[in-house]
C-alpha cells in the first residue's frame, strides 16, 4: 500500500509544475539555462486563492492578538501589567494606556478591508506598517529587559505582519 502511494505521488511529481523546469546546456561551461512551463490561468487563480487565504488567516490572527493586548492594557491595573511585563513599571500609565489604544486602533485597521476593499486596502498597509515598527520597538524593549517570552512573541508577531505588509502592499501598487 505504501509502496503504491509513493508510486503515485512520484508519478504525480513527474507532472507537476514543479518537475516542469529543465536544465539545458548553456554557452558559459558550468553555467545552466533554466527554462519553467507557464502556470495556466486556473492554476494561477487557485494560487492567488491560496495566498489571499494565508495572509486573510494571518491578518485575523494579528487583529485578535492586538485587539486582546490592547484591552488587556486598557482594562487591567497597572500592577498586573507590572507582574507581567516589567516595562509598564518604566512608563507612566497614560502611555501604557495610550498604546492599549492604538495597539486596538491598529488591529482593526488590518481588517478594514472587510468593509471595504477600495478604501481598506491602504488602510491595512499603514496598520500592518504600523503594527511592525511598534512590534520591533517593543523586540528591542524586551530583550533589553532580557523578557525572553515576550521577546519571542514579537518575533512570531513580526514574521507575521512581514508577509501581510509585503503581499499586501504590492497589491497596492
Amino acid at each position: 500500500m505504501v509502496t503504491l502511494t509513493l508510486r503515485a505521488l512520484a508519478e504525480w511529481l513527474v507532472r507537476s509544475d514543479i518537475a516542469t523546469v529543465a536544465n539545458q546546456k548553456s554557452a558559459l561551461p558550468g553555467v545552466r539555462n533554466m527554462t519553467s512551463q507557464a502556470l495556466s490561468p486556473a492554476r494561477s487563480r487557485l494560487n492567488a486563492s491560496y495566498r489571499n487565504l494565508t495572509l486573510w488567516t494571518l491578518q485575523g490572527w494579528l487583529a485578535m492578538f492586538f485587539i486582546a493586548a490592547g484591552y488587556a492594557k486598557l482594562s487591567e491595573p497597572m500592577t498586573n501589567l507590572v507582574d507581567l511585563m516589567r516595562w509598564p513599571a518604566l512608563v507612566g500609565e497614560n502611555m501604557v494606556r495610550g498604546l492599549g489604544v492604538a495597539e486596538i486602533i491598529l488591529a482593526v485597521l488590518v481588517l478594514a478591508p472587510l468593509v471595504s476593499w477600495k478604501h481598506g486596502q491602504p488602510l491595512l498597509v499603514t496598520a500592518a506598517s504600523g503594527l511592525l515598527a511598534l512590534e520591533a520597538f517593543m523586540l528591542v524593549l524586551h530583550a533589553a529587559g532580557m523578557d525572553v517570552g515576550p521577546a519571542l512573541t514579537n518575533l512570531v508577531l513580526i514574521a507575521m505582519t512581514v508577509p501581510v505588509l509585503w503581499m499586501r502592499a504590492r497589491e497596492v501598487r
